[in-house]
């Protein structure tokens, strides 16, 4: 497969950290790995929707340019969080790139900007641009913030593994730009499309999908290495 929490926004270093570990699920640490992956797969257990994600490759006329962060800790959780007005509305880090600005930079400033961190390495990315339309109450409400007329989001995502401490996490981000998030979590994949917002959750779902070969049980990984 070609892959090419609530807190007072008003202090520094906001870093509210809500704990999902307790979900009945119980899986062993996964790494990521940066090579071609192994067979065979982990095959993550996920409810997919009706509708798949629509897959392009170049952003089609009316959407926004933007960029996805799946940030993945060597644990295989995903970093997700919730945003200031929108409650109980969760996502993982993403934001527009500027017209010409390199796709790979722009996910590592949005990653920045967002989150404060900076301790990442780049694992993967999707090669094709994934598509959703904005519902309508939410595109009136988006194009009158950014005075625009999109249709919807186009998106490129990346794959980053956290090599951080996460006391560097803080939702003020860089101070470069107006916070999004009040509290945050290390997710599993499947929590992470759970708790998407449905409009989002086909592309969450293509996302996982694309990146599943990069979650690997180290232990499965060994014992089949050893059956060649």
């Amino acid at each position: 497969m070609a892959v090419k929490a609530s807190g007072l926004i008003g202090r520094p270093a906001i870093s509210i950290h809500l704990d999902f570990y307790s979900f009945p699920v119980k899986l062993s640490c996964l790494k990521l790995r940066v090579t071609s992956p192994p067979k065979p797969l982990v095959v993550l257990s996920v409810a997919l929707s009706s509708s798949p994600a629509r897959t392009v490759e170049c952003p089609p006329v009316g959407y926004r340019k933007n960029v996805g962060i799946c940030l993945v800790s060597p644990c295989r959780k995903i970093f997700t969080a919730s945003k200031i007005h929108i409650p109980d509305t969760w996502q993982m880090p993403q934001g527009g790139a500027d017209e010409g600005e390199d796709l790979r930079n722009a996910a590592f400033r949005e990653l920045r900007e967002e989150t404060g961190v900076t301790s990442a390495e780049f694992i993967a990315e999707i090669p094709n641009w994934l598509t959703y339309d904005f519902p309508r109450e939410v595109k009136d409400k988006l194009n009158r913030k950014w005075r625009t007329s999109y249709k919807g989001q186009a998106q490129k995502w990346f794959l980053f593994k956290f090599t951080g401490k996460e006391e560097e996490i803080n939702l003020l981000g860089d101070g470069t730009a107006k916070p999004e998030f009040k509290v945050w979590s290390w997710m599993l994949p499947e929590q992470v499309i759970e708790h998407a917002v449905y409009f989002k959750r086909p592309v969450y779902e293509h996302v996982i999908k694309q990146f599943n070969p990069y979650f690997m049980d180290e232990e499965k990984v060994s014992m089949d290495s050893s059956k060649d």
